[in-house]
């Protein structure tokens, strides 16, 4: 069985990774998915933590389960949108590159 640990250390592995992803690539898509790793750590975090709480009836609390069913639902949206301004962005520009696009000018 894991423990507590093993579930935060895969999370904080998944955050590290995203992060790194959003830090150092210039490809727009993938620092859309480094986003998107990032936020299934958090979720892997919350329900973790949810396990761990026992209630006064003996059961677990599945408050940060059901956190962690919203967040799903945003982060599905947040993709759609968020697809949508980079096709957008590579209709315009005709590049996903980063560095291309931080200017204001067409």
């Amino acid at each position: 069985m894991a423990s507590l640990n093993d579930y935060l250390f895969v999370s904080g592995l998944l955050f590290a990774i995203g992060l790194g992803g959003v830090m150092i690539r210039r490809n727009i898509i993938v620092i859309f998915m480094s986003l998107e790793l990032m936020l299934a750590a958090a979720n892997i975090t919350l329900v973790a933590f949810s396990r761990l709480h026992i209630s006064a009836n003996g059961l677990p609390d599945y408050d940060g389960q059901v956190l962690v069913f919203f967040i799903i639902t945003v982060a599905a949206a947040e993709v759609a949108v968020g697809l949508a301004i980079i096709v957008a962005l590579y209709r315009a520009r005709q590049t996903i590159d980063v560095e291309d696009l931080t200017s204001m000018r067409g």
